[in-house]
């Protein structure tokens, strides 16, 4: 054959190939039992010529046994807790508890390098540093940092891998991932772990159960390799933006760290520090020709962002940069911002911030002002809450009306079944004390008599469900009833049972942080909340009055002036 081949002037390419992919295995160091396997692989591949239909898929998979990591590490630096502490205080601002959950949990990696440790993952809205926070502690460790997205995964394969019976088949991102970095003791980022779906493929959260169990990941077995793969000394870290939708087993095996957001004196130093820097570098600029003053951070933080993250601040200071970078390109005078901030109105000085000399920078008009709140409760029937969404904790307005009808019960809003059978309770609890509360002459009166209710949840867009509407509801019917407004100050969340208990309720920081970004001042919250104020910034609960509510008549005692409508009867 060899003869043959020589007469044909055909060359050894294919052979040499082989042999160099021979010596690059034996150099692998594949554990006994999976060299065994590469071998009887390699002397089938060595048999079939390489026109054969199964010729480039075997190669391919022993090139893939051949670049695994299956004991390259890479190689890690003392761990010297006090430089990962200033390390994580010059990445990240804040986040106080969180750094000292990563600091305890890089400690017991010192003490005991194979320490099975928890899974760490960190839960919050958008913007708030959940991803930088697992870079950070890659580089504590002085390890290798590898990203796997799972938003929107469906496919089991995307974590087990394809059968290799399959046209086309190829390893889990897992595999692919530990390939790419050439390490089996990477920091490996599970990104968006809430947002894998459920198909006719399989379901992906399931297969990442095997990954995330310090019991079993030892014998990884992804199918496509088809040999067990130890991902033990991989450190896994986990990002959501909520925890409800990952399945209990998965959520069992991980430490849920929370990361509500941040206070408006917190984006501020984060803005001076991080992102007016980063800003200024991405648009090629430096202070020379851009300075954004303290009081003009302010001010975009103020009206133009309520969010609980950064992200926005920061695409807020990208459109300053942006205009500062045509003056220079067009080479103008250096565009200094003014930082007589407070003596712009609130229309910008037309949409414009002007400095001294006469320089312009385009900026839109404001989207929030502090007069929202006062302007949307000025009539009866509107009332103040506070939901939790997966971009952190929002305000939101309840409006109630009542028309000529037969008594009816209409709910708008996009609204969920939860928030609906709230609503219910709420016009029960109503009708069924509308005489305590002054709201009907007598038990006997029908509070429905001849008109209907309408209750609507603004925005109209947007999709919501939960419990802790209750107490809204009920007091945005009495103050429809009862003819008299509720304080424009005050926002309120909790559950009400059909007795009038106020029961507690979740992301009560969440909702506290979204209460101080909106001005309100003060706060009403179920009595059995108490506990997670702990949670809640010092400089934040400062600025709050914040009220505890056993029973609906507490909340009703808060949120109007002069007292619950009862009161006001009392004294007639």
């Amino acid at each position: 054959m060899r003869a043959i081949k020589e007469e044909l002037g055909d060359n050894d390419d294919d052979e040499d190939d082989v042999a160099a992919l021979e010596r690059k295995m034996q150099s692998a160091g594949m554990p006994s039992n999976i060299w065994k396997h590469a071998q009887r692989e390699l002397r089938r591949l060595k048999k079939m010529q390489p026109q054969q239909p199964g010729y480039n898929s075997s190669r391919v998979y022993l090139e893939l046994l051949a670049d695994l990591p299956w004991q390259n590490t890479s190689e890690e630096l003392e761990l010297d807790l006090k430089a990962a502490k200033e390390q994580l205080d010059s990445d990240h601002y804040g986040l106080v508890k969180v750094k000292q959950r990563i600091i305890e949990y890089l400690a017991v990696r010192k003490l005991k390098p194979d320490a099975r440790g928890p899974v760490l993952c960190f839960v919050g809205p958008p913007g708030v540093g959940k991803t930088s926070l697992a870079s950070s502690i890659a580089s504590a460790l002085g390890r290798k940092f590898v990203r796997i997205s799972l938003g929107g995964v469906k496919d089991e394969a995307d974590i087990r891998g394809h059968r290799r019976t399959y046209i086309g088949s190829m390893p889990g991102r897992l595999i692919e991932g530990l390939k790419r970095v050439a390490v089996c003791n990477p920091v490996m980022l599970l990104d968006e772990i809430d947002k894998t779906g459920v198909d006719v493929r399989g379901d992906p959260a399931s297969a990442l159960l095997e990954v995330l169990d310090p019991e079993q990941n030892r014998t990884f077995n992804d199918h496509y390799l088809n040999v067990p793969f130890d991902l033990s000394k991989v450190v896994f870290v986990a990002t959501a933006n909520r925890v409800q939708p990952i399945p209990p087993p998965l959520l069992d095996r991980m430490e849920v760290i929370e990361l509500p957001g941040y206070t408006p004196e917190e984006k501020l130093k984060i803005a001076m520090r991080h992102l007016i820097p980063r800003v200024l570098d991405q648009h090629g600029l430096s202070s020379e020709f851009l300075q954004i003053p303290e009081d003009m951070v302010k001010l975009v933080i103020q009206r133009y962002t309520r969010e609980a993250g950064v992200r926005n601040l920061e695409r807020n200071l990208a459109a300053l940069a942006r205009a500062a970078a045509v003056r220079v390109a067009e080479q103008e005078p250096a565009v200094p911002l003014s930082k007589d901030v407070h003596q712009l109105g609130s229309p910008l000085l037309e949409n414009r911030l002007a400095d001294a000399d006469g320089g312009e920078v385009e900026m839109e008009p404001p989207r929030f002002d502090d007069r929202e709140t006062a302007e949307r409760v000025a009539s009866p029937g509107v009332s103040v809450g506070l939901v939790w969404t997966t971009f952190g904790g929002e305000v939101q307005f309840v409006e109630a009306t009542a028309m000529v009808g037969n008594g009816e019960l209409h709910l708008t809003g996009q609204l969920g079944d939860v928030i609906k059978e709230s609503a219910q309770i709420a016009l029960t609890w109503v009708r069924a004390r509308a005489a305590d509360l002054n709201l009907a002459a007598s038990e006997d009166i029908n509070l429905l008599e001849g008109r209907d209710i309408h209750i609507h949840f603004p925005a109209g867009a947007v999709p919501k469900d939960g419990p802790s509407a209750g107490v809204t509801l009920v007091t945005a019917l009495v103050s429809l009833f009862s003819q008299r407004r509720v304080r424009a100050d005050t926002a309120m969340t909790g559950e009400i049972t059909l007795r009038g208990l106020v029961l507690p309720v979740g992301g009560v920081k969440d909702k506290i942080l979204a209460a101080h970004r909106y001005g309100i001042k003060r706060v009403i919250l179920p009595e059995r909340n108490l506990k997670d104020l702990v949670e809640v910034p010092a400089a934040v609960l400062a600025n709050l009055e914040v009220l505890l509510a056993k029973r609906m008549e507490d909340v009703l005692e808060q949120a109007f002036e002069g007292g619950c409508p009862w009161r006001l009867g009392s004294k007639l």
